[in-house]
């Protein structure tokens, strides 16, 4: 019965995120997995009152948003490359990247892959600190990209 396993939703507890086929890390919550229409062109016939044709434009795609306990410099290290003398250093050309999130059911197998093109890091985020508080301390990383697949 593996097709009545499969139509149960996968546990969504881990994501693995590699850059150009090397492992950043895993993370624990993801957002901005979202590509939008933009409905660029309103026609509206003459004698059809009813309705306005509506047309289709270009694609819109959300930053991706990375969230994790800190671990690590990997993410601050990758954005740094990107900005600032690591871009001043690589004569102001951008390296953009292919990304990929993964992810892994409970078992930790990769249940669904997003493939990212020409993605690069565009804001990371430290901990916030607070000597009364007991939750983990999380960073977040910001990545723009130029599209997605998904691959089962």
């Amino acid at each position: 019965m593996p097709d009545a396993q499969r139509s149960h939703p996968p546990f969504t507890g881990q994501f693995i995120f590699e850059v150009d086929g090397v492992r950043v890390g895993a993370f624990t919550e993801v957002s901005g997995l979202t590509v939008e229409v933009d409905m660029s062109e309103d026609i509206k016939e003459g004698g059809q009152n009813e309705y306005v044709h509506r047309l289709p434009g270009r694609l819109k795609w959300s930053n991706l948003v990375l969230k994790r306990g800190t671990t690590d410099n990997n993410l601050f290290d990758w954005f740094k490359a990107s900005s600032g003398e690591g871009f001043e250093s690589n004569r102001g050309r951008l390296e953009r990247t292919t990304a990929a999130l993964a992810m892994v059911d409970g078992m930790g197998q990769i249940v669904r892959t997003w493939v990212f093109y020409d993605a690069f890091p565009v804001k990371w985020s430290g901990p916030k600190f607070a000597a009364t508080s007991s939750e983990v301390a999380m960073e977040e990383l910001e990545v723009a990209h130029h599209g997605f697949r998904v691959d089962d």
